[in-house]
């Protein structure tokens, strides 16, 4: 092991520490070049509340006795009490804040290194954005208390497997998770805002939670003292149980996988409106905002889709034209990058561009090029209108990057019968409505697309750049990677010793990232930067198998420990000046 020394971080608080070797991040002999700035260019594509009460477990009565307020503390545990949450009988180990302590040097010791890596000579740009993402649902805990009122997340799993009631405690535990993301060298933390903290009863015109308002102020300070810098998501998957209006989180949707009530018609209003209070407390603070994470996947039709990509356009326009926001302003989408199954078959080349346009020109061609939605999706989703030239007009370059969270890449061929009979159909009597394509996970000759993890990703780093390639010149914005991650097979099955011994994650984020500077630097790409996929162990929706962290989370005493991977990805970042130190 190459010899180290105990630096003092600079920007620390309270004498924290960050670990660096006294030779600087790994040595690359072989990298002579003067450091240069890319080229960017466009080619054609081809593939290859103040006060609140609580909502405690196994709570069933209302204690509170305004029952003339609509918004009042009777109304807001009668939200809960609606809510009939399943098994809330978990209780957190925290109920207030926890104050910081410094990482120990000893946990910011480098692992040994895998034997093989990255041999590239190229450099980050300047201004590229290196950072770590998580979001509420999956990491703060703390549903029912200061103030929260119910999202569709709490409803999402009606079964015996995990809740979102408690996951990390981050509500209560962000200065230490801040801590120790800080004494790694992260620059950017990647994170949400639940809706209903901020507004209970999510409409205009009720009240704003002040507890909340500070609770986010003091996280978002506290980013900042430790020398980094924040990046809000407005929606993560958990939008207020409000709009649902009764009807089911899990029912048949005609897009997307879930029922986010993206479709109910105060929604864009309401939505614009708890944008601008974030923007109008924050916005001094935040440089970089993200509206929506992955909207498709909770539309549900295509009026949702319409009202995602109005409320973008609308909160865009706000920001920059209003607020006088000189930070950016963008969306983020999913969509596991659909490559044909034969590269020379036309039917298999008009099933793929089928598949990526319908998730990605759906909110792409109106907010990035002002065009169209797309025709694929105008003749499949029931009740798809066009857009007017005025509202093309309006939504036209309302995003300062594509945000895209290419985990993984899907083989795509048509279906039986063939894509028009399909998309005559719908999800209850199709499984493949609406994109009406065969997804697979191997490619022509039989062979897995890359090392399987314990969910869907694949380690696919040679489709990614073609991602990359594709987004930025059919899309033609500065493409942001929000979110990539690798679930390691049986992490969470395995010692301690051994979960954290996680090379088959390092060399996901090292090939991802190798391939990324390929396409900046030889493709011509604007890739703005890129967040991993998640910066700590957490819920993923029911499940605590599939472990994307860069960190294991003990779930009975909550305590973090580093994984390889976390050490390993900023080396890689950090020898290629892309941390921004």
């Amino acid at each position: 092991m190459r010899a180290r020394v105990i630096l003092a971080f600079a920007v620390g608080v309270q004498g924290q520490q960050l670990y660096i070797t006294t030779t600087g991040y790994s040595a690359r002999p072989e990298c002579t070049a003067a450091p240069a700035t890319p080229s960017y260019r466009f080619e054609p594509f081809q593939y290859t509340l103040n006060e609140t009460i609580r909502w405690l477990p196994g709570e069933t009565v209302i204690s509170a006795t305004d029952t003339e307020d609509k918004y009042g503390q009777a109304a807001w545990s009668s939200q809960w009490q609606a809510a009939s949450l399943i098994n809330y009988t978990t209780v957190g180990l925290y109920t207030t804040t926890v104050s910081p302590t410094p990482i120990p040097s000893s946990e910011l010791v480098l692992p040994p290194r895998d034997y093989f890596g990255p041999t590239d000579c190229y450099d980050f740009p300047e201004d590229f954005m290196f950072g770590v993402a998580g979001s509420a649902a999956q990491i703060e805990g703390a549903i029912a208390l200061e103030g929260r009122a119910p999202t569709n997340q709490e409803k999402l799993v009606q079964d015996d497997r995990p809740k979102n009631y408690v996951t990390n405690e981050n509500y209560y535990l962000y200065k230490q998770d801040i801590q120790r993301l800080a004494a790694m060298g992260v620059k950017y933390y990647s994170f949400s805002i639940p809706w209903t903290r901020i507004l209970p009863f999510a409409v205009p015109g009720s009240p704003v939670n002040q507890q909340a308002i500070q609770h986010y102020d003091d996280l978002i300070n506290y980013i900042l003292e430790v020398g980094m810098l924040p990046v809000v998501t407005m929606i993560h998957f958990d939008s207020p149980l409000y709009f649902l209006e009764g009807s089911s989180v899990s029912a048949t949707p005609d897009v997307g996988a879930s029922n986010g009530g993206y479709w109910h018609p105060e929604f864009v209003k309401s939505f614009v409106n708890y944008g601008k209070i974030l923007f109008t407390h924050y916005a001094d603070r935040v440089p970089v905002w993200v509206t929506f994470n992955e909207p498709l996947l909770y539309s549900f039709n295509f009026t949702g889709i319409h009202n995602v990509v109005q409320a973008h356009a609308e909160l865009y326009h706000y920001y920059h034209e209003e607020l006088g926001g000189t930070g950016k302003v963008g969306f983020k989408l999913n969509n596991n990058f659909g490559v044909p199954k034969n590269p020379e078959n036309q039917t298999d080349i008009n099933a793929a561009n089928r598949f990526n346009e319908m998730q990605l020109g759906a909110f792409g061609n109106p907010l990035c090029l002002g065009e169209q939605y797309p025709e694929t999706l105008l003749n499949t989703l029931p009740g798809a209108q066009k857009l007017t030239e005025a509202q093309l007009d309006y939504m036209a370059n309302t995003t300062d990057f594509f945000g895209i969270d290419p985990y993984t890449a899907t083989v795509v061929s048509a279906p039986p019968g063939g894509i028009e009979t399909c998309a005559k159909q719908n999800m209850s009597t199709n499984s493949l409505y609406p994109y009406c394509v065969t997804q697979e996970t191997t490619n022509i000759y039989g062979w897995d697309i890359g090392y399987r993890s314990q969910s869907y990703v694949y380690i696919t780093p040679k489709y990614l750049r073609s991602y990359l390639y594709y987004l930025w010149n059919t899309f033609r914005t500065p493409v942001l990677i929000g979110e990539f991650g690798f679930p390691v097979y049986a992490e969470s099955e395995r010692e301690l010793q051994d979960q954290v011994f996680d090379s088959p994650r390092s060399q996901y984020y090292l090939s991802y990232l190798s391939e990324t500077l390929k396409a900046i630097w030889e493709d011509g790409v604007h890739v703005a930067g890129a967040f991993a996929w998640s910066f700590a162990d957490n819920w993923e929706f029911g499940d605590y198998a599939s472990q994307f962290g860069i960190q294991v989370v003990n779930r009975t005493t909550l305590e973090r420990v580093y994984k390889k991977s976390f050490f390993d990805v900023v080396d890689f970042v950090g020898a290629r000046n892309g941390l921004g130190y």
